[in-house]
């Protein structure tokens, strides 16, 4: 109940009141108890107005950033979305409440494994979880109608681009590795448009298109 509390707090505070309208996305985050995806030690505050490490010198995104990068995916239920850096398995969940399936790649194994734990605890059962390099996407279960990617890359890895359906919607930070901006790519008559919405900063996105180790 407490927690309930919190999250509906989350909702009204963090999201609605910054402009956040997808009743599908504020249900799925009025749902999802965020304060298992923290370590123990941080529950109280998952539901914070901030991001909170997660291990492995990764970060569980603040709730506005995530109501938001999804919200801007305009998904509906038969949607095949890819996630970028699966990390704690929060942002996953959200989106299995709202769309068909998720393919999630995590370059971490150990937070992989956990999440996948997390998340068939919870009774989800339309998600597959790769340990790969994200930034080349996952091309055998291209094309997605979405694709989300949750570190910061220099610009935007062409794979992704070209994994991308007719009409799908990309959403990524790219910039320095101090500093990036919010991007919103979509495919429209098979050419690539951008929209940059604001300043933002993410973990980086390590991989063959992302950043070096």
């Amino acid at each position: 109940m407490q927690y309930q509390i919190q999250r509906d707090r989350m909702v009204q505070d963090q999201l609605v009141a910054r402009g956040i309208k997808d009743t599908r996305v504020l249900q799925a985050m009025r749902k999802t108890p965020r304060h298992l995806f923290v370590e123990e030690a941080f529950a109280m505050r998952a539901y914070g107005d901030y991001p909170l490490l997660i291990g492995e010198k990764q970060t569980i995104s603040q709730p506005f950033m995530v109501g938001y990068m999804v919200e801007a995916l305009a998904l509906n239920n038969k949607d095949r979305v890819l996630e970028i850096g699966t990390g704690s398995g929060y942002q996953t969940a959200v989106l299995a409440e709202i769309c068909q399936k998720v393919f999630s790649i995590e370059r971490i194994k150990s937070l992989a494994k956990k999440a996948r734990q997390l998340l068939e605890s919870f009774g989800y059962h339309n998600f597959q979880i790769r340990i790969d390099d994200g930034s080349i996407g996952w091309a055998e279960k291209a094309p997605f109608e979405a694709i989300i990617v949750s570190a910061a890359a220099p610009q935007v890895p062409a794979p992704l681009c070209e994994q991308l359906a007719e009409g799908g919607r990309l959403v990524i930070p790219v910039g320095t590795e101090k500093s990036q901006t919010l991007r919103l790519i979509y495919k429209k008559n098979g050419e690539i448009f951008e929209e940059e919405k604001f300043g933002c900063t993410f973990v980086k996105l390590i991989g063959k298109y992302g950043w070096e180790i």
